[in-house]
């Protein structure tokens, strides 16, 4: 029997019972690709390889390993006719094609897969230097959207505290009936806007509380500040420019880097038959600008040289980025899809095959060849820092200090209005209850309140 050996390396300690009935040894063709199938000398060597030679030791047959004529995976052309490893298989030049082979409905027609063997998705690789679009707006780029809004609650916040502890505290506003009020709500924002510029405005607080809430408030300003300029400065002189394409759709709404995937290969075949609008787009670009590839290793060379975003299945691309350090890869991953096995319909050896991976998936071995396979060559080399936009939670120390802050100050207020309401309390012969309550509302209640109130207690006298 010939099997048909493909580009990804896939390995186990399966424990099959079942032996080949013809013990004859098979032909298993494959396709260069690192890490799955890969020169050594005279040998080959990968991810595909370890896996072959694991399922024939559990399975029982000897194989032969010879390459795909025509180097490519296998799609059906306007006639019918099928190429690659898939085409192998349909006109019985091999039996199994073992490689990282898409299972998708259409190959499900003409052949029997196996149950996958590994799971991956669409993604996109890009060198670390790749030009972008510089934003308008760069100067916001060191903090994140939610630190940014972090910052603008903690502006509120201390706003309304520096207000409520000038309206509470009797050494900032010791007469409520009369309107003189240094600390207004639109100068308590004032105010502490003065301190973000580091230039102050006066006037200053006279109570403890006030000085709690503003000695906080300043030093947040001051640490703040200094992580604004140092991550902007780091990103400013960084060896390793930000890559402001992140996802798909920042990929199709750019036009400074071109794009492209293999042609004819399952990913080009899944943007053309997509009804989404972005997928849409990129496969009109990419029929457009005719930028596809032959073989990922000319998509893998075109990223290297710059000015180009090569799209493919992540498992594969990660191997790129493990191996070459100038380049990244995307965090978005799309399109679910899995690696199987293909053999003629009707053959014996799917089931087979399918329990001794299940086994090999089971056990452990199928993670334990991609960690040996996959292994990052970059760890040690380039090590240099790329700065990212600062969270929230990298200040939380910090939006923590000042929490605090606002809330001593807050309650040093309520303790400096309660030690007065005693003394007036004791000095009128009244309940502490009851002048603590007239005094907060002359400070927060309105002016006919007060009036009224005011009229009561003289008619009272």
């Amino acid at each position: 029997m010939a099997v048909y050996m493909g580009l990804l390396s896939c390995v186990a300690a399966l424990t099959a019972w079942v032996v080949i009935a013809d013990a004859k040894e098979l032909s298993i063709t494959t396709i260069k690709q690192e890490p799955y199938t890969m020169s050594k000398g005279s040998e080959l060597e990968g991810y595909c390889i370890d896996l072959i030679s694991e399922l024939s030791r559990k399975l029982g047959f000897k194989y032969k390993l010879h390459q795909v004529k025509d180097n490519r995976y296998g799609s059906i052309d306007s006639s019918g006719n099928w190429n690659g490893m898939i085409g192998e298989v349909i006109r019985g030049e091999a039996d199994l094609a073992v490689a990282p082979l898409t299972l998708t409905a259409v190959r499900e027609q003409f052949v029997d897969m196996t149950t996958p063997f590994m799971q991956t998705g669409i993604a996109f690789i890009l060198h670390k230097d790749a030009p972008s679009e510089e934003s308008a707006f760069s100067f916001l780029s060191p903090f994140s959207t939610e630190m940014w809004i972090g910052v603008l609650i903690a502006f509120l916040l201390t706003g309304l505290c520096i207000y409520l502890v000038g309206r509470i505290s009797p050494t900032e506003w010791a007469e409520p009936d009369t309107d003189e009020h240094s600390f207004t709500l639109l100068h308590s924002f004032w105010y502490i806007t003065g301190a973000l510029t580091l230039q102050g405005a006066g006037p200053h607080p006279k109570a403890l509380s006030g000085r709690v809430v503003s000695a906080i408030w300043w030093v947040f300003a001051v640490l703040l500040l200094a992580c604004y300029f140092g991550n902007f400065h780091s990103m400013l002189h960084s060896n390793s420019k930000r890559i402001s394409i992140k996802s798909f759709e920042d990929l199709a709404n750019q036009d400074v880097i071109d794009y492209g995937t293999v042609e004819a290969g399952s990913t080009m075949l899944f943007f053309k038959n997509s009804n989404n609008p972005v997928y849409r787009r990129i496969y009109e670009h990419m029929e457009r600008k005719k930028s596809y590839v032959s073989s990922m290793e000319e998509g893998i060379r075109r990223t290297q040289e710059g000015n180009f975003a090569f799209i493919g299945e992540a498992v594969s691309l990660d191997l790129a980025v493990a191996r070459h350090c100038k380049l990244t890869r995307s965090q978005e991953v799309i399109s679910m899809r899995a690696y199987s096995i293909a053999a003629p319909l009707g053959s014996p050896l799917v089931k087979n095959l399918t329990n001794a991976i299940l086994q090999l998936s089971e056990s452990g071995e199928l993670t334990y060849l991609r960690d040996k396979w996959w292994a990052s060559s970059c760890m040690s080399a380039d090590g240099a820092h790329v700065s990212e936009a600062l969270l929230p939670y990298d200040l939380r120390s910090l939006f923590l200090l000042l929490g605090v802050g606002l809330g001593v100050g807050l309650l040093l207020a309520l303790l400096e209005l309660l030690s007065t309401a005693r003394h007036q309390a004791k000095d009128g012969m009244k309940s502490c209850c009851s002048v603590l309550t007239s005094e907060l509302k002359q400070r927060f209640g309105s002016r006919a309140e007060s009036t009224e109130q005011d009229g009561s207690d003289k008619s009272k006298a």
